[in-house]
């Protein structure tokens, strides 16, 4: 057994090599995205920080909520799908507020904290709306929903185009995915939230590949296929509560999508939520190259998810049809 100082030592040692981690991350990107883009993504601007700090605690003096009375929202779903976009004009307003997974108050490296943290910063909050961004604990999107002590709460699920969401994933960080896929088919990656609740299916689907000959394009449309088949098989596509956003259609109708987000979570919609947005159309590039039978799966969870998609918005017209 290591003695307690040098049980310390390696943590200060795996600390030390995370933020060296996260640092040359960070440069990689600047360099392949841009520097302006890195402090978008980010939110670097202390300007921008600044002011919205100082409008959300004006707003909680004039017309704060009692405590813990907000609506608490958990956006989810996979990295580089265009969540950041979505909560950027969200964080501005000064009735939101936005816990991102650079919050070290609820998350360590990314993951939520215990939920007692969690359900104390829900409590405290005199904010309407509480919106929570958990993506690498998505797999536990349902048992956040119902966690006792906690009121009704809304989820998000957002997804986006496969080969657009591969080409930012390997952009930013490179092999994490064909990484994370290997150790899942040798059996390694117990305790990593990529293997979190993935069923018998999706397993062999995994185990089937070979990673050494692989991709790391192929790597991260596998992983968005693997990632995204925990929404129909956490029964998420059948709960109330729990909504199919897409990425892609929200740059292509910004207005429509963030009024069906605001209805969804009983928000008052105002053109500034969505205003950052520049409107366009997506998959204008060439497909990638990636492996035939991975590119078969992604499309039949393309059109199972589209699919999803439509059909929730029928749900909600009728639903909102009925209410007048």
């Amino acid at each position: 057994m290591r003695s307690p100082s040098t049980a310390g030592t390696g943590r200060e040692r795996s600390a030390v090599a995370y933020t060296a981690h996260r640092i040359a991350r960070h440069v990689r990107w600047a360099r392949t995205e841009g520097i302006g883009r890195l402090i978008e993504e980010d939110r670097l601007d202390p300007r921008e920080r600044i002011a919205t700090a100082a409008a959300k605690w004006r707003w909680r003096r004039r017309h704060g909520v009692v405590p813990g009375g907000g609506m608490p929202v958990y956006v989810v779903g996979l990295q580089r799908s265009g969540t950041n976009m979505l909560l950027r004009g969200l964080d501005a307003a000064p009735e939101v507020e936005v816990h991102n997974e650079n919050d070290r108050r609820l998350f360590h490296r990314f993951r939520l904290r215990p939920d007692d943290v969690l359900l104390g910063v829900l409590a405290a909050s005199r904010h309407a709306v509480v919106l929570v961004k958990p993506l690498c604990d998505s797999h536990r999107v349902d048992e956040l929903l119902d966690l006792p002590g906690s009121t009704g709460g809304r989820a998000v699920w957002v997804v986006r185009d496969v080969d657009d969401r591969a080409r930012s994933e390997v952009s930013k960080f490179g092999d994490s995915n064909l990484q994370a896929l290997r150790r899942i088919a040798d059996g390694e990656a117990d305790g990593d939230w990529q293997a979190q609740r993935l069923d018998a299916q999706t397993l062999a689907v995994v185990r089937s590949f070979d990673y050494a000959t692989m991709t790391a394009d192929t790597a991260a449309a596998l992983f968005w296929y693997v990632r995204n088949s925990l929404f129909f098989g956490l029964g998420l596509d059948a709960r109330p509560d729990v909504l199919l956003l897409s990425y892609d259609r929200l740059v292509a109708d910004p207005e429509g999508t963030m009024r069906r987000l605001c209805d969804f979570i009983g928000f008052p919609y105002r053109p500034e939520l969505c205003a950052h947005v520049e409107r366009r159309a997506t998959h204008q590039r060439r497909p990638l190259d990636i492996d035939p039978r991975v590119r078969e799966l992604c499309d039949a969870m393309t059109a199972r998810l589209d699919a999803a998609m439509d059909e929730h918005v029928v749900r909600e017209r009728v639903r909102g049809e009925g209410a007048r």
